[in-house]
């Protein structure tokens, strides 16, 4: 139960935070195009309290903590883009209401540049707050840094048939340089089958491998069971943090959230293509259990308040910038009802100058519903076996 407990309120944290950076990029992109805004919601559901600010926005706190939303005057069609004749009938609307000039500041009468850019200040916003997160903790923590030893090379593994041996240091992957074992394990974790140019150093030689990781499926605390590339070594050397200056932090973060950017990008292509299983794909469940997993484990053995709380916060603050690149990414897909559906409508409205039709943006708006409520249940079993949950269900039962 307290396993449980941790992860729900981890979860909630984690998702909460996310989730409301993401609407207040959105917010405060609007405000400064001037767009009218009726309500800001942290969480979703009725209020538990709410209070109007001097500019008449409604700030709210909800009674569903996962997540937030923001409401543009008038934002009342599903797909949030309405066709001409909706455009037409509204500012008539507007105009006899509140008077000609009071058109102006309504989301859809807005230049469709401004509203490009409303719509992808959300993903960007996740994008800053993980750039923030990761240059507090490189400036604070410090980036794990190591030299990377072979220690032992597996008979019959993609290593051995690479030509790997003990000693060797592995310097270099597909040109990129090697600062810790953990660089290793994740780029060889996504690249089953494909083949990884290793540059190691070997007796004051630099020598050229290529090896091919094989697909295993391992199981972890964290991550459940995984279908992974594996090289088929053991890996040493001594690991310390590394800290960055302050004026140094915020590059070296900004290139962190685009390497992680590239990196899903290259393995949500993998999965579109077949060259993965499908079944790696994690959804809301997954979330909850990598939170909860993550801070226990972080808290563990704390020799003391003051170190279980500090790694407690790091440990979330990590959560939340890695999620934040995901949720960031996933938004800018064109699909309709993500912010990438609506830049989808909003360039053609851009080159035809005039938006799309309103039954064919309520047919994409109820594709891309159903598309992202499949991928949700989808996600939701494959959670449900990665950790599992059927075997122990039915475990109950015999």
């Amino acid at each position: 139960m307290i396993g449980i407990l941790i992860m729900l309120v981890s979860m909630v944290f984690v998702l909460s935070v996310v989730v409301t950076v993401h609407e207040l990029g959105h917010f405060w992109a609007a405000r400064a195009c001037g767009v009218a805004i009726d309500r800001f919601s942290i969480g979703f559901g009725p209020a538990l309290f709410s209070w109007r600010d001097k500019s008449g926005v409604e700030w709210r706190i909800a009674s569903i903590p996962l997540g937030g939303y923001v409401r543009f005057a008038g934002d009342e069609n599903a797909a949030s883009v309405p066709d001409q004749n909706d455009l037409e009938a509204m500012k008539r609307e507007i105009a006899q209401r509140e008077g000609a000039e009071a058109v102006k500041k309504y989301f859809h009468f807005k230049p469709v540049w401004q509203r490009a850019i409303i719509a992808a200040a959300g993903p960007m916003a996740n994008f800053v707050l993980a750039i923030l997160v990761f240059a507090v903790m490189l400036v604070v923590i410090g980036d794990l840094k190591s030299q990377v030893i072979v220690d032992r090379v597996e008979a019959g593994s993609a290593a051995a048939a690479a030509g790997f041996k003990p000693a060797d240091v592995i310097v270099r992957m597909d040109g990129r340089k090697v600062e810790s074992y953990r660089d290793v394990q994740s780029y060889v974790g996504l690249r089953a089958k494909l083949p990884i140019a290793f540059t190691v150093q070997r007796a004051q030689q630099s020598v050229e491998l290529t090896a091919v990781p094989t697909l295993v499926e391992q199981k972890d605390e964290i991550a459940g069971r995984m279908k992974v590339g594996r090289l088929g070594v053991a890996l040493s050397g001594r690991a310390y943090l590394e800290k960055s200056s302050p004026w140094m932090a915020v590059p070296k973060a900004t290139m962190q959230v685009w390497d992680m950017l590239k990196t899903i990008g290259f393995y949500l292509g993998r999965l579109v293509t077949g060259q993965m299983p499908a079944d790696q794909i994690s959804g809301i469940i997954g979330i909850g259990h990598t939170a909860g997993a993550v801070t226990k484990a972080s808290v563990e053995n704390a020799p003391n308040v003051k170190t279980l709380v500090v790694r407690a916060v790091a440990s979330q603050m990590l959560l939340i910038a890695s999620l934040s690149v995901s949720i960031g990414f996933m938004n800018l897909l064109p699909i309709p009802v993500l912010d990438g559906g609506h830049l989808l409508l909003y360039a053609y409205e851009a080159v035809f100058r005039r938006p799309l039709r309103a039954d064919f943006q309520a047919a994409g708006f109820r594709a891309g519903l159903a598309l992202i409520l499949g991928f949700m249940l989808f996600a939701a079993w494959n959670d449900l076996n990665r950790y599992d949950v059927f075997k122990f269900i039915g475990g109950l039962f015999t």
